[in-house]
């Protein structure tokens, strides 16, 4: 199902007069690590006439070397592609044991030969009292490293109100923490310092961010863009043994997704640049221009079809139908959706475990209210359910009967217990009460054998029975209690 858009991206500097340009170095191709699939390229410079390289720096970033020889009054550049935004997990990722707990004050373990290939993006920033004042506001005590990481991220962006700032340059992580504001570059760059701080390697990444309109609002958290956009954005990435580099949007307070383009990685924003070079001294007009749009979209499960098309499926669905009931075919069908809590999704019970402490509990809340909705009257049966391989026990299974003509099977839910408690029943009375249900019907259990022992049940309810089956072979008397009658239909206590 996938979603494929456009991105355009256009820089343009108008000079007073013709100059002279040095070699200009354009860092505005997704760099390899990019983990968005990128399915067509292209980028344009003018005027013609020019020199163009494609070389790769240190990092393995893809920069564009442009030499112009002759003066210009005009230089532009034109960036386009076409971006496939599949779903990405940001937390789909394993790390090594030594990695996956974050110990206060214990350097993070990278075995020595990846700390000295990691050595530039280890190298300290310079920082003072705000910086040392925002890490010792982290927890402290021993904690899964991700945990700590979404801490951190979250951190930042509280501390740091983003601002669109077209000024040059990158401040400090001290200046930017006194003024409680900057641009996204200014967050990444505070967010790496402290990350090296720490003992974590990370490093500068700009990129393009590409934000498109939700299909179907979120439950909870913001509700996203309005309309699908685009800009150049700046993250952190942090080295996490196992996972590789991991993208940080102290911006969003989010891990990088989907929607994050990398252009350039450096241990330095300097080196991250978009366009970088010399420009002879002239008065200079700058303009951009940067838009996305959707050149293909199929249909999926959360922005599924346009009406027209719902009815014209619908239209066929009914002529095979029709046909079907022409040919006497009867057809059943069965679904089994699966749901998680929204809340905790991550917890054993959701991911590896048959039970846990709140799964049979959000269970029973949703069949009660399913079939408030769509079976009223219906009676709830919880049961044993299927057992996977490796698990030592079966699953609950819950289910609802109800009759299809409306008539209540079962009245009073208030005599059903389930997950919340008051469950005092044992074997026996279970026994008591399947026979006393066979006799209500007009049966005896096929499952019992003469002798039978005597076994009374007595129905509660505004209208009660007592049943006593005596022997298979001999009669069996049911003796009403309470305003009702025997024609009546009892609830089981």
């Amino acid at each position: 199902m996938p979603l494929h858009v456009a991105l355009h991206h256009r820089t343009v500097y108008e000079y007073e007069r013709p100059i002279l340009l040095g070699p200009q170095v354009i860092r505005l191709r997704p760099a390899p690590q990019a983990r968005t699939p990128i399915l067509a390229y292209s980028l344009k410079i003018e005027p013609a006439g020019h020199y163009l390289n494609w070389v790769q720096d240190p990092q393995g970033n893809h920069l564009a070397r442009v030499v112009f020889p002759e003066r210009v009054k005009r230089f532009a550049v034109s960036v386009d592609l076409v971006a496939d935004m599949a779903t990405i997990n940001p937390f789909d990722f394993f790390l090594e044991p030594e990695a996956e707990r974050w110990l206060p004050g214990t350097p993070f373990p990278y075995d020595p030969i990846l700390a000295e290939e990691l050595a530039p993006f280890r190298k300290p920033v310079a920082a003072g009292p705000l910086l040392a004042a925002l890490l010792a506001a982290l927890p402290r005590q021993e904690q899964r490293t991700v945990d700590f990481l979404v801490a951190l991220n979250a951190l930042v962006q509280r501390r740091v109100e983003y601002v669109v700032r077209l000024e040059p340059g990158v401040y400090a992580p001290e200046e930017t923490l006194e003024r409680g504001k900057g641009s996204c570059r200014d967050s990444a760059w505070l967010m790496v310092a402290a990350l090296r701080r720490l003992g974590f390697a990370a490093r500068f990444v700009s990129g393009y961010l590409i934000q498109l309109v939700a299909d179907v609002a979120p439950l909870t958290g913001p509700a996203g863009p309005s309309a699908d956009f685009t800009d150049l954005h700046a993250w952190a990435e942090v080295y996490l043994p196992g996972a590789g580099w991991v993208g940080l949007d102290a911006t969003s307070a989010l891990f990088c997704g989907e929607g994050h383009i990398p252009l350039a990685a450096s241990p330095e924003p300097a080196s991250a640049a978009p366009i970088s070079g010399l420009v002879e001294p002239a008065g200079t007009a700058f303009s951009f221009a940067m838009e996305v749009r959707r050149v293909r979209e199929t249909p999926r499960v959360t922005k599924p079809y346009e009406e027209a098309v719902w009815q014209a499926i619908a239209a066929r669905g009914e002529a095979v139908d029709r046909a079907l009931h022409a040919g006497d075919v009867r057809l059943t069908m069965g679904g089994e959706p699966t749901f998680i809590a929204a809340d905790d999704m991550d917890a054993p019970e959701w991911t590896t475990q048959a039970l846990g402490p709140t799964k049979r509990r959000y269970a029973e809340a949703l069949l009660a209210r399913l079939a408030e909705r769509w079976a009223p009257g219906a009676a709830l049966q919880y049961t044993v359910g299927k057992q996977y391989p490796g698990e030592q026990l079966p699953r609950w299974a819950l289910h609802a009967h109800w009759r299809a003509d409306g008539e209540p099977v079962w009245r009073d839910p208030a005599l059903l217990t389930g997950a919340a408690g008051g469950d005092t029943a044992t074997a026996e009375d279970a026994a008591h009460f399947a026979a006393a249900l066979a006799m209500r019907l007009g049966s005896i259990p096929p499952w019992s054998s003469p002798p039978m022992r005597i076994c009374t049940t007595t129905c509660g309810g505004s209208s009660g029975c007592r049943a006593t089956l005596r022997s298979r072979t001999r009669s069996c008397a049911t003796r009403w209690s309470g305003r009702g009658s025997p024609g009546s239909s009892p609830r089981a206590s």
